[in-house]
């Protein structure tokens, strides 16, 4: 039994609550296996009707763990050896496209922050209630990382536009912001979450389980398909997290000091002959 993710069924609806409150709710090794396996089974279960995904003890999700792999930043590969940042990364892309695929309504309740793996959770969603503190973030490309495994399910959440902005700048979005560029559905006053929910449920029960999975599998099909990145994104991030960017910015990050690239460069002298 995983205990880093609760489950708790209550006839046809099951409720998820990522439950690691030292880390913040992290995706750990543990934490994305949990998700994985229930997603596997949850795609399997005829008499499930709605997923709820929440965190626990006012956090939705952190971001990502790297675990036992930590060592390995800034470090190059050695030739020949395959890289177990790969198979990490590339395990978070098989829970994104588990929840994405699953047949029933996915419902992501988010109180307090969502960042990074925990905003690719968020665009897996078909509904997301958010209290009113919660804030949104994708901070990889400010820690001299690639967003790889989430780019394509917050691209298909908020459009070219949207995950440009949400993607390329790492800022933080609060959950009025998050709602206004389409991340959130419905804002909820702090500490009225669960009631939201289940009023969400309720409302839920309205459209026919076997219907709600066919339009799933019709929408998948009709908006604009979602190429397999997964491998492509394991590699691009493994490679980036052993280069010289990602070991900068998460050692500045430990410091809550700027990256160096935060800072404006002096414009670089001009060389004899250069045209005035």
């Amino acid at each position: 039994m995983h205990t880093c993710l609760q489950i708790e069924r209550q006839g046809d609806v099951e409720r998820w609550t990522l439950h690691d409150p030292a880390s913040r709710n992290a995706l750990s090794d543990a934490m994305v296996l949990a998700l994985y396996e229930a997603a596997l089974r949850a795609q399997a279960d005829a008499a499930l009707r709605l997923v709820v995904l929440a965190g626990s003890d006012g956090a939705f999700c952190s971001g990502g763990s790297l675990g036992q792999f930590a060592h390995l930043i800034g470090q190059p590969l050695a030739e020949g050896e395959d890289d177990p940042l790969v198979a990490l990364n590339r395990g978070f892309g098989d829970v994104l496209h588990a929840l994405s695929s699953l047949p029933q309504q996915l419902l992501v309740a988010v109180d307090g922050p969502a960042v990074g793996g925990g905003l690719g959770l968020v665009c897996c969603a078909d509904r997301v209630l958010a209290t009113a503190r919660s804030v949104f973030a994708a901070p990889e490309v400010t820690l001299g990382l690639p967003p790889a495994q989430i780019a394509p399910y917050v691209w298909r959440r908020l459009g070219d536009r949207g995950a440009r902005l949400c993607l390329l700048s790492g800022r933080r979005w609060s959950a009025s912001e998050a709602q206004a560029l389409g991340l959130v559905d419905q804002i909820v006053p702090d500490g009225a979450l669960d009631a939201s929910v289940a009023e969400a449920i309720g409302e839920a029960r309205a459209a026919a389980p076997g219907a709600v999975a066919v339009t799933k599998r019709l929408l998948a099909r009709l908006s604009a398909p979602l190429p397999d990145l997964r491998d492509e994104a394991a590699r691009a991030f493994a490679a980036a997290l052993r280069g010289p960017e990602a070991a900068a910015g998460l050692r500045a990050f430990a410091r809550r000091a700027a990256s160096p690239w935060a800072e404006p460069r002096e414009a670089s002298q001009r060389h004899d002959g250069d045209a005035p």
